[in-house]
């Protein structure tokens, strides 16, 4: 049982790693000495012979000129990302990194690149080794024509790219569209497959764990496994996002006679050093808030990008799953705790409300996303109520000009 690994892990495991900044680079890569390394041999089973004599030195004049163009590009693409993400970490918040990071367009254009350079390098090697007949000498030309199409097509794009990439707007769709994905995951089954969370039985035995850091996903099929195996209920407490250390329970287990098996169940969390959007929802209201709160600055004085934020968290929160129980007939006796409506509400709108009450227009936005979110989830309507009287104090002790706070004010009162 130890030993098990589930099928959601795994393709949790291999989405992650598909996302990270050197796999792309490695397969094509290796795709790229494969190609070179082969045409040769290729070369020999190819039935037809090619009557024109294409000589070693044109092709290799040709991936010459790749190998040291390739080399260039890689490097200015690599300086151009290093830059997309310094200018995010300064201007948005430094939780929007990981999405830069890990975007498919700068990813592929860096691949191909240092693709390219390497299908150069061992072109010109196989050629200076006499590796190449004359059909295989034809057969790599083809392919470095091909690859020559696939850069060209690559540096459009790429410079296309770089145009809006690391900008402010730019982050803040990132940022929505993980908090939105990571929302409607959310939504879909708040629970993880599991039961509503309940009050702990008494007796219930709490497992730790010997790490400290947040927790980025759970094997919600390892822990029902072994709680139908083991006939025992398990009562998750730490959810993703949470910080876990020695003295905070991962979860708590009721019934069964093994307690030296309970320490298995801790290997169903994942712990890492720093938060992931993918399980955890409230990462991605906490950095919109961040870049919000950092707008509204007074070394920034952003009230425009303020105004962007607290659209994307309309939208965001408008995935927002009421409190309801759900069917718990079939499901294992996993039972899941998850963050409350206030806590998820107020994770993106505490800051605006902190620092943004100051601003006419960012006050004004902010109390009719407030209406609207109350009207659009009737389960949110306390909150957004609390909000909204939260904003309207700090408008009325921080708003310099007494005119702009009634008419700030009044906006709440008409539509109150």
């Amino acid at each position: 049982m130890d030993q098990m690994i589930s099928k959601a892990r795994i393709g949790w495991l291999v989405r992650r790693v598909a996302r990270k900044i050197w796999f792309r680079a490695a397969v094509i890569s290796a795709a790229s000495v494969v190609v070179a390394a082969l045409a040769g041999i290729v070369a020999r089973a190819v039935p037809y012979h090619f009557t024109g004599d294409i000589g070693q030195d044109a092709v290799g004049t040709v991936l010459q000129i790749i190998a040291s163009s390739m080399l260039a590009v890689t490097t200015f693409s690599l300086t151009a990302m290093v830059s997309a993400y310094s200018s995010a970490t300064q201007l948005a918040t430094p939780r929007a990194t990981q999405l830069l990071i890990s975007d498919r367009m700068s990813q592929n254009a860096l691949s191909t690149f240092l693709g390219a350079f390497i299908f150069a390098i061992v072109g010109i090697i196989g050629l200076q080794t006499r590796l190449y007949g004359g059909q295989g000498r034809v057969l790599l030309l083809i392919a470095t024509v091909l690859l020559v199409a696939l850069v060209v097509v690559t540096l459009l794009r790429w410079i296309a790219h770089l145009a809006a990439f690391g900008r402010m707007s730019d982050v803040i769709d990132r940022v929505e569209d993980a908090a939105c994905s990571a929302m409607r995951t959310f939504a879909s089954d708040p629970f993880g497959g599991g039961r509503p969370a309940v009050p702990l039985p008494a007796g219930a035995r709490p497992v730790r764990s010997d790490r400290i850091g947040y927790v980025t996903y759970i094997d919600f099929d390892r822990l029902a496994a072994q709680a139908r195996h083991r006939d025992i209920a398990v009562y998750v407490t730490a959810i993703p996002g949470t910080l876990v250390h020695k003295g905070r329970p991962l979860l708590h287990v009721v019934g069964g006679d093994d307690r030296e098996q309970d320490g298995d169940l801790a290997k169903a969390f994942t712990i890492e050093r720093h938060r992931d959007f993918e399980h955890d929802p409230r990462l991605g209201l906490i950095a919109l808030g961040e870049i919000a709160g950092r707008a509204l600055a007074p070394a920034t004085n952003d009230p425009g990008t303020a105004v962007e934020v607290l659209n994307a968290l309309f939208r965001t929160l408008s995935e927002l799953p009421a409190q309801g129980a759900v069917p718990d007939d079939d499901r294992p006796p996993v039972h899941v705790a998850r963050p409350s409506v206030e806590e998820l509400v107020r994770a993106g709108f505490a800051p605006i409300v902190r620092e943004g009450a100051g601003e006419e227009e960012v006050a004004i936005r902010a109390f009719k996303i407030l209406l609207a979110l109350g009207e659009t989830l009737p389960h949110a309507g306390q909150v957004t109520r609390a909000l909204a009287d939260e904003l309207a104090q700090n408008v009325a002790r921080v708003m310099l000009d007494t005119a702009a706070a009634a008419r700030t004010l009044a906006v709440r009162a008409d539509r109150s």
